[in-house]
């Protein structure tokens, strides 16, 4: 999760980042810049956007497919689909 949250940082930069020592694995404590020209996120920056990565991959794991979702609108009109999503998004809450 940690290298899918470093791409959105320094996104016009092209391979920015590597690993200190391969042998310490890939962790932010391990980071290095291989390019000069590019910024550190911070580590609060890294986590939050784990957190946010993590939310979105909790939901997509847990919404019904596109075609049960639809069948769902079909029987139970816009007001019961969002009572199922709902479901999700309280279990699943963004961070703040």
């Amino acid at each position: 999760m940690l290298q899918k949250a470093l791409a959105f940082f320094n996104t016009d930069k092209h391979q920015w980042y590597g690993w200190k020592d391969l042998s310490k694995g890939e962790v932010y404590s391990n980071l290095k810049l291989n390019d000069d020209t590019a910024t550190m996120p911070s580590k609060a920056d890294v986590d939050a956007k784990i957190a946010e990565l993590e939310v979105e991959e909790n939901r997509q794991a847990e919404y019904p497919s596109i075609v049960d979702q639809l069948d769902d609108i079909y029987h139970n009109g816009i007001d019961g689909w969002k009572a199922t999503i709902k479901t999700t998004k309280d279990k699943y809450p963004k961070p703040s």
